[in-house]
Parts: structure tokens; C-alpha cells; sequence
């Protein structure tokens, strides 16, 4: 693994500033750690946008303070989250692992189920992923139990990953022949599981499961697979003509194989709020989706990017970046959100006995509008008269 070059002795990286100690300065009666950061936070400069680099370090300042050493709240029951998106480039990849890591991090158990045969999350995550690695392949092809494939992240202890090899590639068409060919990763998902309870382990709490930019068996068993669905869109029209078809085609899997399955959360990616289009874009979302669409979004990063050619996410690459501050932000609000329909439905905070994922029959109620009446008004008419301008 390649070390991040060290920098030259006296020299000040302004974007990438170091964490901020919540035991710094005059804290004299300030007793809790909430109360230190807000003194923190209040304490910094006021900025405004006439100074946007001096406003985006403030911000970056803000979230360092509010984020650091905080542990999110457990799921009522192991959540279980399909990171989907048919168009390719949209940071599939990129928010499963950053998300992941930034959950790991804060103190929960992760896995990553790498389903995409280019086996890049694999790669973000470090683990070995050659030809010949016991991986997800064996696990929907030949029926090997998941546990046999799981390693763990070398640089986060609480955060596994099922790697993806170059095998997985042909699985698209040894699959159509199996029996029960949608629903082997559903099968091996919940065997593991339980067979952690058994087995007196820690739960899991969240499973991310990384799809390819693709509609194939492959993606149809994420899908299945998933008690939600994460779509990561980046903020350029395009994206929003392949949201149309991927929530016609959760639509399908709702219907035929999985009736629990709902889109939970929107994260919008590679936003640059100095554009006017992706301003629209993400107001043309956030319109249609309001309680989906997370409030953060993730800026274009060149740290994000730099991440996995050392092996890494962003998270450990680089955490005090603009863009780890962003998806560490994006994680927490995610469980925030869990944490308050579990309060709304009335359960208890803690795991089931058998650490089993929720029923459908458990999942959240849809909102009052389905995904597919949405599918026909994202990036309509007006959209394209703005671009037009």
C-alpha cells in the first residue's frame, strides 16, 4: 500500500487542515462535550459569501468539531441498503465505501457485499480480491456460505467486505440457469446473519451492497437482497433521466420478488453549487423527493479521488477533507433518520434476538406518492427549458 507523501516541513495545506481538539482552548465552565463544541463553533469567524474560500474552510471547521469522536445510534435490526444506480459514474462505488467507513468509524459493525465485477469497492476497502479469492462469485454460483468470503478492512476492525473478482463477470450467465436464481444473495445474507447470532457475535448494523451500472441478474439480486434502496445521482441532467428508469424498475422487484423493498435515501454527488445546473438539479430532487434526499450533499473532491489508489477511502486517506467531512455528515444523518422511525413505530433500541433483518410486513410505510408516480415528472419539460436558457 502506497504512503500519502509527506509534506514539506514549514508548509500549511489550507484544504486539508488538521482535526480540531475539543480539549483546546479556554473551556472553563463548559461541562459536556456538546457544550465544548458549540463554545468551539461559536468561537470561529463569521464569514460570508463574498470570501468562499475563507467560508469554505469555516464550514469545513464546523462539521470537524461537530463530527469528531461522535458515535451514531445503533438500528433497531440490522439495516440492510442496496446502493443502486443503472447510470455509470454517479458514485455508486465512492458513497458505498465512504459511507460505510464513516459508519464503521463512529463505532457500528459494516458490511460491504462488493456485487460489482469490476471489484472497485473491493479495492477502496484494501482487501485481496485475485483471482481465486474465495469472493461473492462462489457465494451465488456454487452456494458457498457468505462467512467464507468475508475479510476484514485492514484499516477499520468494525467494517467487513465480501470482495468482488474477475469471476463474477461470467455470473450473469451461469445464473440464469440456477434455481431460485434472484434470491441466492437473499438466502446467504440471512443464513449469515443468524449464523452470527448463533455463534454469540456482535450483530451487524448495516449491509451496504454495491451494485454495477447494469440491470442484470446481478443487480436483480441486490435488489432483493435490499430492505432499502441508497441512489447516489449526481447533479447533472442525465442522471435524472436514469432515476426515471431505475424507479420503474424498483417498481418490478416491489411487485414480483420483494415487497418491502423502498427507496430510503437520495444522496446528491459531485455537487458544485457554483453551477446554475446543479442547483437545479438538486432542487428539481429535493421537490419530488423531500424525505428521501438527504441534506448534505458531496462536493467534487479531488482527495475522494485519490483515495483508492492507496488502497483506501477517503476516510482514513484523508479525514479532515471537505469531502470525508461530507460523507462522515451523510452517514450520521442516515442514522438519525433510522433512529427516528424506529422512535415513530414505537420499537425497542436494541437488536433482535437473532439479529435477523426486518420482515416486509416491518419495513416503513411508502410515502403517499409512489416512486413511479415521480417517474414521469423528473427532468420533464421545465427541466429542459432551463437547461435550453
Amino acid at each position: 500500500m502506497t504512503e500519502r507523501p509527506v509534506e514539506p516541513e514549514g508548509r500549511q495545506d489550507l484544504a486539508t487542515p488538521q482535526p480540531i481538539s475539543l480539549d483546546g482552548g479556554d473551556m472553563s465552565g463548559v461541562k459536556t462535550d456538546d457544550d465544548r463544541r458549540a463554545a468551539l463553533m461559536a468561537s470561529l469567524p463569521a464569514t460570508d459569501e463574498t470570501t468562499p474560500l475563507a467560508a469554505q474552510l469555516a464550514e469545513d471547521a464546523r462539521r470537524r468539531i461537530d463530527l469528531q469522536g461522535r458515535r451514531f445510534p445503533r438500528p433497531v435490526s440490522t439495516r440492510v441498503i442496496t446502493v443502486a444506480n443503472q447510470k455509470g459514474g454517479v458514485g455508486k462505488t465512492t458513497t458505498t465505501v465512504n459511507l460505510a467507513a464513516g459508519l464503521a468509524q463512529a463505532g457500528l459493525n459494516v458490511l460491504v457485499i462488493d456485487n460489482d465485477p469490476q471489484g472497485n469497492a473491493s479495492t477502496a476497502l484494501g482487501v485481496e480480491h485475485r483471482a481465486g479469492t474465495p469472493s461473492i462469485y462462489e457465494v451465488l454460483v456454487d452456494g458457498d456460505p457468505l462467512s467464507s468470503a468475508v475479510q476484514q478492512c485492514p484499516d477499520i476492525p468494525t467494517l467487513w467486505c465480501v470482495p468482488a473478482t474477475i469471476d463474477l463477470s461470467g455470473a450473469e450467465i451461469e445464473l440464469v440457469s440456477l434455481v431460485s436464481r434472484e434470491t441466492r444473495l437473499r438466502r446467504a445474507l440471512d443464513e449469515y446473519l443468524a449464523e452470527r447470532a448463533r455463534e454469540g457475535l456482535e450483530p451487524i448494523d448495516y449491509v451496504l451492497v454495491d451494485c454495477p451500472p447494469s440491470l442484470g441478474l446481478l443487480t436483480v439480486n441486490a435488489f432483493v437482497v435490499g430492505r432499502e434502496v441508497l441512489i447516489p445521482i449526481q447533479c447533472e441532467y442525465y442522471a435524472l433521466e436514469g432515476l426515471s428508469q431505475l424507479l420503474k424498475t424498483i417498481e418490478l422487484i416491489k411487485s414480483h420478488l420483494n415487497p418491502g423493498l423502498h427507496v430510503s435515501t437520495i444522496l446528491l454527488t459531485m455537487y458544485d453549487g457554483r453551477t446554475n445546473l446543479a442547483q437545479q438539479v438538486a432542487a428539481e430532487v429535493r421537490e419530488h423527493f423531500p424525505d428521501q434526499t438527504l441534506r448534505t450533499t458531496v462536493p467534487r473532491s479531488v482527495r475522494i479521488s485519490e483515495a483508492p489508489s492507496h488502497g483506501q477511502t477517503v476516510m482514513t486517506y484523508d479525514p479532515g477533507s471537505t469531502g470525508a467531512l461530507a460523507y462522515l455528515e451523510a452517514a450520521r444523518e442516515l442514522t438519525q433518520r433510522a433512529e427516528n422511525r424506529a422512535e415513530d413505530r414505537g420499537l425497542e433500541n436494541h437488536h433482535s434476538d437473532g439479529a435477523a433483518p426486518m420482515s416486509p410486513a416491518d419495513e416503513p410505510a411508502p410515502s403517499a406518492r409512489t416512486d413511479h408516480e415521480f417517474a414521469g415528472t423528473i427532468g420533464g419539460p421545465g427541466m429542459r427549458q432551463e437547461e435550453q436558457r
